[in-house]
Order: structure tokens, then sequence, then C-alpha cells
């Protein structure tokens, strides 16, 4: 199965990347910082007929609404484009995401990288890998000398979960934080050793399905921000190398 995904993202990619700097039919879903464009659809249907064609059975869970009851266990879970904002403004930081779960477990999980032509995957068990080679987490176990990196939702206008006040705290305990747009990415990143913690509120099951899975085969650890297990319906995850996640938390749980 992993093969497929692994394809299946690279396809989807390959439309996202044609449609890079492309005009686009932006339309708003929540508000004007919640876009969707066509690119977006394109990318969610060409993924969708695939599974419909070779996992019939399955259920689908997607971001533009393309969503199937299944008859089986399997359920695919897809963001066709995370980080649209980036993508409509000409930033070439976004991804394509999928995960595959069997009786709500991810067993699976695929994220490419579009323009970096990074592919990320892990299946549960086996470890996690970017373009086929192993990777994983960082070593390093000081927050003071971590690098971090979070992102905000969009209601975040009203500051939910006193977002702005972590934010401030961990910057400060940190050696850096940084805000990329794409909560998958931000999930790689921290897989493969560039970021030492990702934190963030408000995210969706696809925004978490695929990352969540890498991010422990990496050799990470992945809660909510009491140090709960998470699942993709949690709103508060704490991904990290596992050696700064009690810090990280102390600070988080302080606002």
């Amino acid at each position: 199965m992993i093969r497929d995904i692994e394809q299946i993202a690279r396809e989807a990619g390959e439309v996202v990347r044609n449609g890079f700097g492309k005009h686009l039919d932006i339309q708003f879903k929540t508000g004007e910082s919640n876009l969707v464009t066509q690119i977006d659809k394109a990318s969610e249907l060409l993924i969708v007929n695939f599974v419909k064609k070779n996992y019939s059975s399955h259920g689908i869970l997607a971001e533009e609404g393309s969503n199937v009851k299944g008859s089986s266990d399997y359920l695919w879970v897809i963001d066709p484009l995370d980080g649209t904002t980036n993508f409509a403004h000409g930033l070439p930081i976004f991804s394509v995401s999928i995960g595959v779960q069997k009786n709500n477990e991810t067993i699976a999980g695929v994220i490419y990288d579009v323009m970096k032509d990074e592919l990320y995957s892990a299946e549960k068990g086996s470890g996690a890998f970017l373009n086929g080679n192993k990777i994983n987490v960082s070593k390093n176990s000081i927050l003071t000398q971590s690098l971090l990196v979070t992102g905000f939702p969009y209601d975040i206008n009203d500051n939910p979960e006193h977002a702005f006040e972590k934010f401030t705290a961990l910057t400060k305990a940190s050696r850096g934080m940084r805000r990329l747009g794409s909560a998958a990415v931000d999930f790689c990143y921290v897989a493969r050793g560039i970021f030492d913690g990702f934190w963030e509120i408000h995210l969706h099951p696809w925004d978490m399905a695929a990352g969540m899975l890498i991010v422990e085969e990496a050799g990470g650890k992945v809660t909510d921000f009491e140090s709960n297990p998470t699942t993709i319906y949690t709103k508060k995850v704490l991904a990290t190398n596992g050696l700064i996640h009690k810090d990280m938390i102390e600070i988080i749980t302080n606002y």
C-alpha cells in the first residue's frame, strides 16, 4: 500500500506544481485567511479517484469535502494542498499529505514537499524515510538550544488557547521560533531533525494523520499539551524529538 500512496502523492504534487504561479480561482471558506483554489480541488479529485478505483471499499476523509463512507476498516485522510495561503502568494512551501488508518489507527503516511521534490513516508513499526533514506529526530535535549516551529489557526484574532502568549514564551525559551505555513512540512522537519519541536492548536485530521506517524516512526514523541496520547482529532498537538517534550509542556501549560 505504501508504494501506492507514494505514487499518488507524487502525481497530485505534479498537479500542484503545474498550477504554481498560474492564475488562480481563489475562494474563501471561513474567512479571508482560509483559502481554497481550483488546484486544491484538482489535487483532491485525483487522489480520491485513485482510491475509489484501487481501494473501493475504503473510506475517505478529505479537506475539500470529498468524503466517502467505506465498507471496510480503512480510511484515507487527505490534504490535497497543505499550505494553500503560501501557494496562493507564490511562497514555495506547501505539500500533499495522505494518511491511511485502519480501525482508527494510522498505519501509513506520506507527505510530499512539492517544490523541493522531497517525499516523506512511514509505515507503522517500520521507521520513517525521506526519498527512501531513513530519517531520525534530533538528539538535542536543551530547550535553549532548540529551534521550534508553530502555526496559527484561522481564528487567531480571538487568541484561542492563549496562542500568542505561548508563542512569546516559547520564543524566549528557545533558540528561535519559525512559522512555515504548512503543518505537514512542520511535522516532517521535526522528523528529520531540522526542528526540535512543533506545536499548534486547532489543526484538522488531514493536517496531522500522516505527519504524526512520520514523527513517531522517526523516534519522536507526539501528545496533546497535557502529555496525553493524541488522535487525528486532537485539537492541541505537540510533536518533538522527545528530549525537550517535558520542558515544552511545562511552558505551554502555564498559559
